[in-house]
């Protein structure tokens, strides 16, 4: 499990310095509920709200109403504190 949590770590760090692909990438190799709420957050990011709410729901979640960035240092948090 911990190897998942620093993969998600990696994948929101990588995100946060703009690259947005390879924080892509790490997500759509693991099957998690954490990695689907990282998967709906990047497809929010990028403005495909259909494949966002899907991930969103896999995860078990919403689409929150507050902005992305609020949404990533929750994300980061949560993944963190594992």
């Amino acid at each position: 499990m911990r190897r998942n949590v620093d993969e998600l770590t990696k994948a929101l760090e990588l995100d946060r310095d703009g690259d947005w692909d390879s924080a892509h990438t790490i997500v759509q190799g693991i099957e998690s509920p954490d990695s689907y709420w990282i998967h709906a957050y990047l497809h929010r990011k990028e403005g495909a709200l259909g494949n966002s709410n899907y991930w969103y729901r896999r995860a078990k979640k919403t689409m929150p109403e507050y902005d992305l960035d609020q949404e990533w240092n929750e994300l980061y948090e949560y993944i963190t504190s594992k």
